[in-house]
Formats: structure tokens, C-alpha cells, sequence
């Protein structure tokens, strides 16, 4: 059989998720180019971070492991289409005509604008806090720990917003601010999974690609206020 991703992350096919995730770590810090080790190798640790983008991620890994038993195209490309895709029929689906407008904008405003707000701060204030603090070593397990912590809890607090979100129809009146907030969501939970890589594999690249997708949800938080601005 030839070489594959579980080969790659010296990993058994029956490895559990914090198995592949500590091997990746381990391998991440033994080739990155800038851990200043003899064993650093760029080309190698292409390799490795292919692997685990795809044996990190539960979905692909199901798929992946299909392909090896019963080879077959790949679907998992358009993921992120459907889920937007998936994300607006439910808006749609669950979108009533309002029968009392004004009832409705405070229902909404009570009940998810401020709360997905206030999870949105929790997600974006701490960012720069928790950089700074990772800076000193950035290969330190310590640092790096108390880095990861923070980013699940920003899953956890994203989780919570998303379903506060769509918990109720957007009345009409504010589909701008309805709209910046669900692009928000959408790219702090990209944001959170780019700077979750970078704690692996050391890649700056993640770190700034992350940081860029937290600059632009805090624009999209700015924008659902000013539309906002013009109702209430």
C-alpha cells in the first residue's frame, strides 16, 4: 500500500482524535523551519500539515478513510458552500411575516441581538490579551495550553451565539444587521479553526490568516450596530 496520511503521522488507522492531534504537535515542532532543530525540514512539514488537515477534521477523516477501503471523487470540497447554502433555506424556512412589528424588532433585539452581541465580545476582546501572552514563547506547552484554552472556549461561546441566532426569524426591518451578524459568525468560527492550526504547527502564516478573519468579523460587528442605529 502506498504511503498515506496515517503513514504520515506515524499513526495507526484506529488512532483516536488527541492521538493524531499529539503526533501532529510533535511532528510540527520536530520539521518546522523556525524551531531551530537539525531535524527541521520545510518539505516534510507540507506533508505533515496535509495530513492533519485532513485526519484532524472528523468528517474528512470518515471520508478519507472511505476512500482508502472504496476509492471515490471527493465531495467534501463545497463544505463550506453548503453549509451557507443550508444556513440561508433555514432563514427562509423559519422567516414569518410579522404581525406586530414593533413587538417583534424588541422580541428580537431582547433575545438575540444582544446576547449573540455579548458572546461576540467574549469571542474577539480577549484576542490581543491572549496574543501577547503567547508571544513570549510561543513554543512553550504552558503558553501554548493556556492559548488553546482560550480558543475553546471561543468555540463554546460561537456554538451558543449560533444558536441564539437562529432561534428566532429576522424580522424584515433589520435584515442588515441580521445579515453583518450572521457573516460575523461565519468568520469567527473560520477565524477560531485558522488560529487552532497555528497552535499545532507553528505556521505564521495561520496565526495572521486567523488574526485577518477576527479583523474582519469586528468590522461586520460595527456595521450590524450602525444599521441598527437607524431603527431604534
Amino acid at each position: 500500500m502506498s504511503n498515506n496520511h496515517y503513514d504520515t503521522l506515524d499513526v495507526s488507522p484506529q488512532a483516536t482524535s488527541a492521538e493524531i492531534k499529539q503526533a501532529y504537535r510533535r511532528l510540527a515542532k520536530r520539521f518546522h523551519p523556525d524551531s531551530q532543530s537539525e531535524t527541521s525540514d520545510p518539505e516534510r512539514i507540507v506533508q505533515v500539515n496535509a495530513a492533519y488537515e485532513v485526519l484532524g477534521d472528523p468528517s474528512r477523516r470518515r471520508t478519507y478513510d472511505r476512500q482508502l477501503r472504496y476509492p471515490q471523487p471527493q465531495l467534501d470540497h463545497r463544505s463550506r458552500q453548503q453549509r451557507t447554502a443550508d444556513a440561508q433555506r433555514h432563514y427562509q424556512r423559519h422567516r414569518r411575516t410579522a404581525q406586530d412589528a414593533d413587538a417583534q424588532l424588541n422580541e428580537w433585539l431582547q433575545y438575540v441581538y444582544k446576547p449573540v452581541n455579548r458572546l461576540i465580545n467574549c469571542i474577539l476582546n480577549p484576542l490581543d490579551d491572549q496574543l501577547d501572552e503567547l508571544s513570549g514563547d510561543p513554543f512553550d506547552d504552558d503558553l501554548m495550553a493556556e492559548f488553546q484554552s482560550y480558543l475553546e472556549e471561543c468555540r463554546q461561546y460561537l456554538n451558543q451565539a449560533q444558536l441564539i441566532f437562529r432561534s428566532q426569524p429576522n424580522p424584515t426591518t433589520v435584515a442588515g444587521t441580521a445579515a453583518s451578524l450572521y457573516y460575523c459568525l461565519n468568520q469567527l468560527g473560520d477565524g477560531i479553526e485558522e488560529l487552532a492550526l497555528f497552535t499545532l504547527n507553528y505556521d505564521e502564516h495561520y496565526l495572521h490568516t486567523g488574526q485577518e478573519l477576527f479583523r474582519i468579523a469586528t468590522t461586520l460587528r460595527y456595521e450590524a450596530q450602525d444599521a441598527l442605529k437607524n431603527l431604534v
